[in-house]
């Protein structure tokens, strides 16, 4: 499978709370890292998801917030993953910042130029990638 979406994070499913609706599945990465997904129900069932089931979370760049100096803030947004910045490409608009997780898995974050002064991220800065439950994919082994 190909995806045009630039985060691909491979990991296992440790638990899951099924709803009417929707289903809230907690996916833990190679580092020890949690995401926390939101699927539809119905999506859930086809995927087959249960505690044990591989996965890979695919996140669009775009989709990955970053904030720096955030010990103490709260947010509605359920994952919010630790990391340091390994690169920072600049664009016309916008800028690519790749962050590295403590357990190695590395997430991309397209951001604005502005963002990026602003939060002044470069190499070896502290930063955290926030990611709403409802922006995760999970996809399967066919």
């Amino acid at each position: 499978m190909k995806v045009s979406a630039r985060n691909a994070l491979n990991g296992k499913v440790v638990s899951i709370k099924e709803g009417p609706v929707n289903s809230e599945a907690i996916v833990e990465l190679a580092g020890g890292e949690q995401l926390v997904a939101v699927v539809t129900s119905e999506s859930a069932k086809h995927l087959g998801l249960e505690s044990g089931s591989q996965v890979t979370a695919l996140i669009k760049a775009p989709w990955v917030m970053l904030m720096t100096e955030c010990d103490d803030i709260r947010l509605s947004a359920r994952n919010c993953l630790k990391g340091k910045v390994v690169s920072v490409s600049d664009g016309a608009v916008n800028a690519e910042v790749v962050l590295e997780l403590a357990g190695g898995s590395r997430l991309c974050a397209i951001v604005t130029r502005d963002a990026v002064e602003e939060l002044g991220l470069e190499s070896g800065v502290d930063a955290s990638a926030v990611i709403k439950a409802s922006n995760i994919i999970l996809a399967v082994p066919a």
